[in-house]
């Protein structure tokens, strides 16, 4: 069996942030990527994906994002900037390898890779985001719809829904944009318990995540105080709050159930859809934790900013408001990761 000194299960932002992390430590890491590249979830998103923060804003722990400061990178600026990042970490990165699942083994942690072989290691930074596992909340009738169902992780680009009705549920960045630009091709309601609340990108001059650094609030650590997080703002320069004024897509409460095509409304109205597109988000993509005991009911982590509450060498990096608001985000990742590492590194020395 093959022995290391940390397994990072990801090799997205969030394993190659933990991974820097461990390495300034003195640590040799292993990072486990299931996809063909160390970019993580990133080239999978939607085709007109850009980041919400600007460049300067978006960076790891040792390397600026380049280029303009104040632009807006696209996803696949992004794709490009992580492989850069994991060229120069010079660590140990294995694509094309899925964990099975992590097992405890004394002081250590087994993990099993899917297709064969075992890693033994003293600890485990699960790293692993959430594109894995969408969100698909039990809506009412939806079981019954006899249209396509597709969620935001399925999503590339709008031209193929051309001409047809478009329901789009979800109340965040993704469900926003999405709607807004599948409206220039066919016709899209946004559907949501809640309403939109919009955060205007700029202020003063100034983009958002310049005022929340400024002000502290990016790195308030709140994280563990949350049961639940709080509703996404949605960032917009105007665009958006325009189009749903304009009714490109417009807004409405969330359909009371379906018949077969027919959607029912909450003022009892009905209509056909063609497809409903589930922007409702992601859960945390931990399955392979499941035997050490790891996670809740729901499958969420037991932990406390970031460190596993059931296992000492177990830790997370990544996590929705693992410790504060940008703790999942390229711009945050790292302080998170620098917390979880000097936590790690001190229990391997005291073992």
């Amino acid at each position: 069996m093959e022995h290391a000194d940390v397994a990072v299960i990801g090799g997205g932002q969030s394993g190659l942030a933990a991974a820097h992390a461990l390495r300034e430590r003195g640590l040799e890491p292993v990072v486990l990527e299931a996809s063909e590249r160390a970019a993580g979830s990133w080239p999978r998103y939607y085709d007109s994906l850009t980041l919400f923060s600007p460049a300067q804003c978006s960076s790891l722990p040792g390397m600026p994002f380049g280029g303009a400061p104040d632009r807006y990178p696209h996803r696949d600026e992004v794709v490009a900037y992580l492989l850069r990042y994991a060229a120069r970490l010079d660590a140990d990165i294995r694509t094309r390898t899925r964990i099975h699942e992590v097992r405890s083994d004394g002081d250590g942690f087994t993990l099993s890779v899917e297709g064969g072989g075992q890693l033994s290691v003293p600890a485990v930074v699960a790293a692993s985001g959430t594109f894995g596992r969408p969100c698909r909340p039990p809506l009412p009738g939806l079981e019954d719809f006899t249209g396509v169902v597709l969620h935001a992780a399925d999503y590339r680009a709008p031209e193929s829904f051309a001409g047809q009705r478009v329901v789009v549920v979800g109340a965040g960045n993704s469900a926003v944009q999405i709607a807004a630009e599948l409206a220039v091709h066919a016709r899209v309601t946004l559907a949501a318990r809640h309403p939109v609340r919009f955060a205007r990108q700029l202020t003063l001059g100034r983009d958002l995540h310049w005022w929340l650094k400024r002000t502290g609030i990016d790195t308030l650590p709140v994280g563990r105080f949350l049961r639940t997080p709080p509703a996404q703002l949605v960032i917009d320069d105007g665009r958006y709050r325009s189009a749903v004024a304009a009714g490109t897509p417009d807004r409405r409460p969330l359909f009371t159930g379906i018949d077969a095509a027919k959607v029912t409304w909450a003022d009892g109205s009905t209509e056909e859809v063609d497809t409903i597109v589930l922007a409702t988000g992601y859960r945390p993509d931990l399955g392979y934790l499941a035997p050490l005991g790891a996670l809740d009911q729901g499958g969420h982590p037991l932990h406390r900013e970031g460190a596993s509450t059931v296992h000492p060498g177990l830790a997370y990096v990544g996590l929705e408001w693992q410790r504060s608001l940008s703790s999942n985000s390229l711009r945050g990742v790292g302080r998170d990761a620098n917390r979880v590492a000097r936590r790690l590194a001190a229990h391997l020395r005291r073992h």
